[in-house]
């Protein structure tokens, strides 16, 4: 549990740290390339979800958000086989809701600014949360593909 708690901190951490040096370094530039037509560092405040979907909706996102990742934490709370894959990849997801959640409640927006512009027809801005939660969520899927079902063999069997 103590992997736990220590990767969603460090994610936390990480997200805000880069949110405050977007803010602070940013928003007065508004896009910095770091490879031209590769991949800029563009601010943005998005008020709606993943990729600035369904704008101006707050409240709904933080409800949903708030009854998800109570569901994820208490799943690690109650979940007895916790496997290394398996507590990275909740704490992934979980690390990256915070980050923005804390971002709807202090800020009223979400910071993006990861814009990556060599993908055709790719018009979305991300964060550092929205890459640990895509990547926990790839981690999990992971973990469910190679080590769930042995697992649930090896726990029948005792």
């Amino acid at each position: 549990m103590l992997l736990f708690f220590l990767v969603t901190a460090g994610v936390i951490l990480l997200d805000q740290v880069t949110k405050i040096l977007a803010l602070g370094y940013l928003a007065p530039a508004g896009s910095y390339p770091l490879w031209e037509n590769v991949l800029h560092l563009t601010y943005v405040e998005n008020t709606g979800a993943a990729f600035g979907m369904l704008k101006d909706h707050r409240w709904v996102f933080l409800v949903i958000s708030t009854v998800a990742l109570g569901g994820m934490v208490a799943y690690m709370f109650w979940n007895k086989t916790r496997h290394p894959l398996e507590v990275t990849a909740v704490a992934f997801i979980v690390g990256g809701g915070i980050g923005n959640m804390i971002d709807r409640l202090s800020r009223g927006f979400v910071v993006d600014f990861v814009d990556v512009k060599c993908i055709p027809y790719w018009k979305y801005i991300f964060n550092v949360a929205d890459i640990f939660v895509c990547v926990g969520c790839g981690l999990f899927i992971l973990y469910i593909l190679l080590f769930e079902a042995k697992v649930q063999k090896k726990e029948a069997s005792q």
